[in-house]
């Protein structure tokens, strides 16, 4: 467990209450959860010179799982996401986020009943690499002169070549596929019947395109008798005709096979807002990912409920977080909202094969939220609502089970 900087001692108490009181109620005395305080952030700075010490990462990979809390990184100044290097050096390529429609929230959503949807972000890859090059910089210099000499029609292609920053984009065959992998094995265990490819293959053909037909060549060579790609579909149609595909489409529907077309980026925010219900199983690049599971959390209430895992489903490793920021502003004041860490840990408990336990804490913070029993922040969506702080929503919670 790592508590986290600002709200994040907070929301962890209040997390850990709930799932503690979740296993006790789901086994009785045949389970119990163990916990490790183990540091990151701040904390871990003061104390041992590291915002992420090495005996941290080492208890990650021995106990296999972990409960986060919110971590700050500043904004500039060449600091890397402490979020993004414990994906890094974890090898943590997969980002879980489900959104889902919950009784007792407002949406701007006028059929609130169709949001289902769980987002996997592609996790080390695409832009949150980190490679970049400031504007200036000697090794921007470098770069530029490399591609004046070696690549000049590219560097034709950048309007203004002083006092510009330089970022590179790797996606590669190798992650976009066991990414994709992971997606359709975990649809099949979940019994998913959707997959939709968003992606800017549009425009960045040699990336996000490539990101596109790698994820169908898994799809299509893996896994032939459990899905039917949109693809599939555009061959069939170009060689004997619309009629004909149509049948195979019906035909692959019938027998349950997961269907997997691909949409534009910015046309998928689009039907986010206007047919929510037509997305199921969302797979996509890091900072496509990274936009639209907040834009889906919008819907469904805010990035105060929504939770999050980053996974390595080959070794079995699951870093489970609070999909939010470290909220300074909130410190010490039992006003934070628990409500994402508390999901992410009933994640983390389907993860270890809790389910019960996992069914009754969701369960139970609906049901409090029903109740409009509920921290500041949702009490602003929720007409008539009681304010509560933050222990008071987690004994709540607790109450409901």
């Amino acid at each position: 467990m790592i508590e986290g900087d600002g709200i994040g001692p907070e929301i962890m108490s209040a997390a850990m209450r709930v799932l503690d009181s979740a296993v006790a109620k789901a086994y009785g005395n045949q389970r119990s959860l163990a916990w490790r305080r183990v540091p990151a952030g701040r904390q871990a700075q003061e104390k041992y010179s590291s915002p992420l010490p090495e005996g941290t990462l080492e208890a990650i990979r021995r106990n296999r799982v972990a409960l986060k809390g919110p971590l700050t990184t500043p904004v500039g100044g060449g600091i890397q996401s402490l979020n993004v290097i414990l994906r890094q050096v974890l090898d943590l390529y997969v980002c879980l986020r489900p959104v889902y429609r919950m009784a007792g929230l407002p949406s701007p959503l006028t059929n609130v009943c169709a949001l289902d949807v769980v987002i996997f972000r592609e996790n080390s890859e695409d832009l949150y690499t980190g490679i970049e090059f400031p504007a200036g910089s000697p090794e921007n210099q470098r770069l530029l002169a490399f591609l004046a000499q070696e690549f000049p029609q590219t560097l034709q292609k950048i309007p203004f070549k002083e006092n510009v920053g330089i970022g590179l984009k790797p996606i590669s065959r190798k992650g976009s596929q066991r990414f994709t992998r992971a997606a359709i094995y975990w649809a099949i265990e979940h019994k998913r019947k959707k997959i939709t490819l968003v992606h800017k293959g549009n425009i960045m053909k040699y990336t996000e395109g490539a990101f596109l037909q790698w994820a169908y060549d898994v799809a299509e060579n893996e896994f032939a008798d459990v899905c039917f790609t949109r693809r599939q579909y555009n061959q069939i149609q170009k060689k004997e005709g619309t009629a004909r595909a149509e049948v195979e489409s019906a035909q692959a529907a019938e027998s349950g096979m997961i269907s997997i077309n691909d949409i534009i980026a910015d046309v998928a925010f689009e039907q986010v807002i206007l047919q929510p219900q037509s997305f199921d199983v969302v797979v996509t690049t890091n900072l496509n990912g990274d936009y639209l599971s907040d834009a889906f959390a919008a819907l469904a209430g805010g990035v105060g409920i929504s939770p999050s895992a980053n996974l390595n489903p080959e070794q079995g490793l699951g870093v489970f977080e609070a999909n939010h920021g470290s909220a300074d502003e909130l410190t010490g004041q039992n006003r934070a909202n628990p409500c994402s860490l508390i999901l992410s840990g009933a994640m983390l408990l389907d993860f270890i094969h809790c389910d019960e336990a996992a069914v009754l804490v969701r369960r139970a913070v609906e049901n409090t939220i029903e109740k409009k029993l509920v921290t500041f922040d949702l009490a602003r969506l929720i007409p008539d609502a009681s304010v509560v702080g933050t222990r008071e929503f987690s004994q709540h919670v607790i109450d409901s089970m």
